[in-house]
């Protein structure tokens, strides 16, 4: 996909169309059901439903909150998810597309990197901790986000930093919300969490970032784990309520990249993130479909080869291949 496909001018006539529904009654609400998980990455999603713009689009969502990325791709190739909002598992989705071909369409990445300021992830240990870097995790345990996509990250993350993931380290599956208490708890040496986690962990005092975006320092910078997922069904089947679910999660990512500050008050709603922490909360970098580049899609190839390295899929594995593209909306 090059990034005149991803025409900004045509992007922008749909997000238009969306806005101008609201002053208008639905004829009918199109119900469409999203699975998501409670992390940084979904922002644009929480602003979508908070601004209410999915019912300015004449959409009803069913909305389903998820403890892990697999169970999010999961419920897409089962056909119990139209759609994983901003937040979906960008590796797990590659791994689905290569067992169920034809599946699934990313239209958006969300991650952060080194370069453009943003935070993704940390490496979370308690204040007083000897730990500076997967290095000193020899012996130690690490706990991760559940699910095979963030259990073959921290492998690749301990390997790179000359360890054996199968000897030196004991690889936890944790839940997004008991990463911090894990630390705090000694269940675990050190966390490679998503944001808020990081933030949480600053704010609480109890707990601490050692290291700042380390996978983009490893994999690719920007690093994207995070992905905008629709399954090719609910494209093929409801192609002009798939153009305003695009538009709306544009929309919406438009304005958190533009006023964070401002659309931040959501995300006590939505993640383990409280009111009084938002001072010290991380802008994720959010990028929508018409924003998508050339740099953006190296990114995503770059978090594949790495499955592909791992031995967890067999490559290659093009990702322009599974991009939505302009032609696949009918524009």
């Amino acid at each position: 996909m090059k990034t005149s496909v991803l025409c900004a001018a045509a992007i922008a006539a749909a997000v238009s169309a969306t806005s101008g529904q609201a002053s208008a009654a639905c004829a009918k609400m199109d119900k469409v059901s999203a699975a998501w998980l409670p992390i940084m990455q979904t922002t644009a999603y929480y602003v979508a439903l908070d601004q209410k713009l999915f019912e300015k689009a004449c959409i009803e969502i069913d909305s389903a909150k998820m403890e892990s990325p697999n169970q999010i791709i999961d419920a897409l190739i089962a056909g119990r998810a139209d759609f994983g909002p901003p937040g979906a598992a960008a590796g797990i989705a590659m791994i689905a597309e290569a067992k169920f071909p034809g599946k699934l369409k990313i239209f958006g990445l969300q991650g952060g990197g080194i370069k453009v300021d943003r935070i993704n992830d940390g490496l979370i240990v308690k204040p007083d901790s000897e730990i500076k870097s997967f290095a000193d995790l020899k012996g130690k345990t690490l706990g991760h986000v559940p699910g095979i996509q963030w259990r073959t990250i921290s492998r690749h993350m301990v390997k790179a930093a000359g360890l054996d993931p199968d000897k030196d380290v004991k690889l936890v599956d944790l839940a997004v919300a008991m990463q911090v208490p894990a630390v705090v708890g000694g269940t675990v040496d050190a966390t490679l969490s998503l944001e808020p986690v990081g933030s949480i962990a600053v704010a609480s005092g109890k707990a601490k970032r050692a290291m700042t975006n380390p996978v983009a320092s490893v994999i690719a910078d920007p690093f994207y784990s995070g992905a905008s997922v629709m399954t090719t069904k609910f494209l093929t089947e409801r192609p002009d309520v798939a153009r305003r679910v695009v538009a709306v999660i544009d929309q919406a990512t438009d304005l958190v990249n533009a006023d964070f500050a401002k659309y931040k008050a959501v995300l006590p709603a939505y993640t383990p993130m409280k009111a009084d922490q938002l001072d010290l909360v991380a802008q994720p970098y959010l990028r929508g479909f018409k924003d998508l580049s050339d740099t953006d899609i190296k990114s995503y190839q770059a978090l594949v080869d790495v499955f592909i390295s791992e031995g967890v899929v067999q490559g290659p594995i093009n990702v322009r291949d599974k991009m939505l593209t302009k032609a696949d909306l009918g524009e």
